[in-house]
């Protein structure tokens, strides 16, 4: 079993940052990748970002490219998302997941409990 353990959501003004952390335990080392992914109310659950635990691979979604950016600490069993310009329609839930049987970013088979993050325009 791998837990998830979010944390860094909260309020801030359209054009500012944020960092989002995900902490692993439990079986961490078995995580091939690990994805954001964000849920807006009255919207699906979509994709963010993914990275892989070994190797440079990474990704973003086309709606936050060049705005947000997604990184890891092998040492520390943590995934960061960084938040810039952040935009009103970036308000959503946002969850860590994380993929302990394939490098699929988008099938992941554990979560997080959400953090929240709203932008205020």
């Amino acid at each position: 079993q791998v837990q998830l353990v979010e944390s860094g959501g909260g309020l801030v003004q359209a054009g500012g940052s944020l960092r989002l952390s995900c902490a692993a335990s439990g079986r961490a080392l078995s995580i091939y990748a690990s994805s954001w992914f964000r849920q807006a109310p009255g919207k699906e659950r979509e994709f963010v970002a993914g990275i892989r635990w070994s190797g440079d691979s990474k990704i973003a979604a086309d709606s936050v490219k060049g705005r947000f950016t997604i990184s890891r600490d092998n040492a520390k069993n943590t995934v960061y998302l960084q938040m810039n310009s952040l935009k009103p329609e970036d308000t959503a839930v946002y969850y860590c997941a994380a993929n302990s049987r394939t490098l699929s970013y988008t099938s992941p088979d554990y979560w997080g409990q959400g953090t929240q993050v709203t932008v205020s325009s």
